[in-house]
This record gives C-alpha cells, sequence and structure tokens, in this order.
C-alpha cells in the first residue's frame, strides 16, 4: 500500500520519470519558508553564498526540518522504498526578469551515484509556471543516459554549464508547473532544464535530492548523506548529523569538509567521462 502517491502515480513515475504535482503544505506556510529564505538571503548581503547554497540542510535547522517534511517522505518512499537518505539540497531561485536558465541535462552526470535509484523533490516556495521559468522534463527520457558537453556559458546556473550533446525533441517536452506549498518528483536520468524567467515574481523552490541506502559512490573519496527515514543496512554513505543551530560550528565545520569531498567526487566524475569510461 502507497502512503500518499496513489498506485497510478507511482506508475507514471516509472513509466515517465516525473510525479506532479504533490500538495505538501498549504501556500500559507510555504510563504513562512520563504520569509526565512528571505531573513538568510538578507543576512547573506541580499543573495545566498554559494557556500550556504550547498547542502544547506547540513547548516540550517529549518532547512534539515523541511527535508525531512513527512508529506515529502512519503511520496519518496512510494517511489524507492522505507530507507531513504538525503545526500543533497539547494535552493534554485530566479528573479523577476532573471535571464538566468538551465540547460538540458541528466543530474546523473556529474553525480558519480551507483545506479538510478535516486530522486529530486522539487519544492515550490513561489508559483512556479511557464512564465516564471518552472522545470522542464521530456518524460520517458530516464531510461538511458546520454553524452553531455560543458559550454561554460555566463547565464546558465549549472556550474559548469553541461548540456545534453544529443537533440532534444522540445515538442516533447512537459511544464512542470507548482504552486507555493507543492512539489514534484523526477528521476536522476531525466532530461531537465527551464527557461529564464518572464514574470513579475521571482521563482524560488527547493531542490533535495534523496537515495535508497544501497546507492554507492563510484568516483572520488567517500561520500556522506543523512538518513532521514528508515535505517541504513549498507554504510555506504559516512551519515551526518543535522545541525543544532544556523550555522553552529560543529555543522560548519563537517559542511566544510563535505563540500571538500564534493567537490573531488564532481571533478572525479568529469574526468571519467572526458576519458569516456
Amino acid at each position: 500500500m502507497t502512503k500518499l502517491l496513489d498506485p497510478a502515480a507511482v506508475e507514471r513515475y516509472r513509466r515517465e520519470g516525473i510525479c506532479f504535482p504533490i500538495p505538501i503544505c498549504t501556500p500559507e506556510e510555504a510563504a513562512g519558508q520563504l520569509r526565512r529564505l528571505e531573513a538568510l538571503e538578507s543576512r547573506e548581503g541580499g543573495r545566498l553564498s554559494g557556500n550556504t547554497n550547498i547542502k544547506p540542510h547540513l547548516l540550517l535547522p529549518w532547512v534539515d526540518q523541511l527535508v525531512r517534511h513527512p508529506r515529502i517522505l512519503d511520496a519518496v518512499e512510494d517511489v524507492i522504498g522505507p530507507d531513504i537518505l538525503c545526500w543533497g539540497s539547494q535552493f534554485f531561485i530566479k528573479g523577476a526578469h532573471d535571464p538566468g536558465f538551465i540547460s538540458w541535462h541528466q543530474d546523473a552526470t556529474y553525480w558519480g551515484l551507483s545506479t538510478a535509484d535516486v530522486l529530486t523533490a522539487w519544492f515550490a516556495f513561489t508559483p512556479s509556471t511557464v512564465q516564471s521559468g518552472c522545470l522542464r522534463v521530456v518524460p520517458g527520457s530516464h531510461l538511458q543516459q546520454v553524452a553531455h558537453r560543458e559550454t561554460g556559458e555566463a547565464s546558465n546556473m549549472l556550474s559548469r554549464g553541461q548540456e545534453i550533446a544529443v537533440e532534444v525533441d522540445e515538442d516533447e517536452a512537459v511544464d512542470v508547473v507548482l504552486q507555493p506549498g507543492q512539489a514534484s518528483l523526477h528521476n536522476v536520468l531525466i532530461f531537465h532544464s527551464s527557461k529564464a524567467n518572464r514574470a513579475d515574481h521571482r521563482r524560488v523552490g527547493l531542490a533535495i535530492r534523496y537515495i535508497a541506502p544501497h546507492v554507492r559512490q563510484t568516483a572520488g573519496p567517500r561520500d556522506s548523506a543523512t538518513l532521514v527515514r528508515g535505517k541504513d543496512a549498507f554504510g555506504n554513505f559516512d551519515l551526518i548529523p543535522p545541525p543544532r543551530a544556523d550555522f553552529d560550528p560543529e555543522a560548519v565545520a563537517r559542511h566544510a569538509e563535505v563540500m571538500r569531498r564534493a567537490g573531488e567526487i564532481q571533478d572525479a566524475a568529469a574526468r571519467r567521462l572526458g576519458a569516456g569510461a
């Protein structure tokens, strides 16, 4: 028996690599989360630093609570099972009329993870619409890994400007429209992108990366994750505890080490791709 998604939604995820919209909380609750984010942005000079915005759940208890939200985890459990690790999180923020975009890509390309039992829950803080540059996916494209290239384009929000090196049929793309408090789930291999924000409001969401504990890291040093439901019977990751307070010194030190390893893992995965492995 499923916990949140009905069997048809689970089957759709398996077939198409995407499931949305999933109601998580009220718009008012999402607005409260947005206010917390805005306070954090103000603390950091009006914009999140790149350091804070890599796995912020390791630094901020309120983000840790969000990655553990029972309804998000219920939906994730329906797809990957009762034992769940949070491997990463990142805010994706586009200001009103922001030219930033994300090219067509597959997340698995630079992550180095051993299987596709990996998904992203994308939680909307503000309306994520066609006009504001919502997530776009090609349903069914998660069934194979394809080649990528790096462009380094300035407006591309991806760290390496990576993009799929094969033609993507835009007519097959689906716009993942979400209202505040809703979420989507997408597979680590699905082709996805987003366009620039043409709306008068910001598009703000939190992408949370969940994995099943049997997944392994295959590139670089030993990886880390946080157990958010069930148990870890495999020990493939160093388990990171939640932060006790915002930017608690122990949490900051742990986060710095996680960041160091994550950079080595991404570089190792990129070298492996360049070698044709």
